[in-house]
């Protein structure tokens, strides 16, 4: 078995994602600190822990939401209440690598994977404070359209700029 992987393929020469029986994903970039652009610190909760004294499964999908849209509202411009444009998500994933409970301090690394007209992929990464191995990673693509027509729009230029600066290269 691979190390990071699920699976017992040998991936070190492989950078980007592959996919494979039981669909498995892995990105060997975003298993380190350094795969990341931008970081936001987040703090866990007592709630966020569940029976079995970890983190659920579940409460990483909303921190990779509000690291999504504290980027987009921070540097991308994203006005939420009353912009024309609105984010819906509409793919997710993400793989466990090791534990975090409370009252562990962590970090959200984020980048964009993918950047399209109207739609983008983001790259997540879920850290102990200041250690360099992710305990998560994963992806969450936004579709953004119009407010109210609800169909897709292009991604607005100041917006897109901030997408661009973290984009990773292909």
């Amino acid at each position: 078995m691979n190390p990071g992987c699920c699976c017992p393929e040998d991936h070190s020469a492989v950078r980007k994602t592959h996919r494979h029986q039981g669909e498995c994903s892995v990105d060997e970039t975003s298993l380190d600190r350094s795969g990341y652009h931008y970081f936001l610190p987040i703090t866990t909760r007592w709630m966020d822990n569940d029976i079995y004294g970890h983190v659920n499964n579940v409460v990483y999908y909303s921190y990779f939401d509000t690291i999504a849209n504290h980027f987009l509202i921070t540097q991308g411009g994203l006005d939420i209440h009353d912009g024309d444009i609105i984010g819906f998500v509409v793919n997710s994933q993400c793989s466990y690598k090791s534990a975090i409970a409370y009252p562990d301090r962590i970090e959200g690394g984020f980048r964009v994977n993918r950047l399209g007209n109207s739609s983008v992929e983001y790259g997540i990464g879920i850290f102990k404070e200041g250690e360099d191995a992710a305990c998560a990673v994963g992806t969450f693509t936004h579709v953004f359209v119009d407010r109210d027509t609800q169909r897709p729009t292009p991604i607005p230029a100041t917006m897109r700029q901030a997408l661009e600066s973290v984009l990773v290269a292909d």
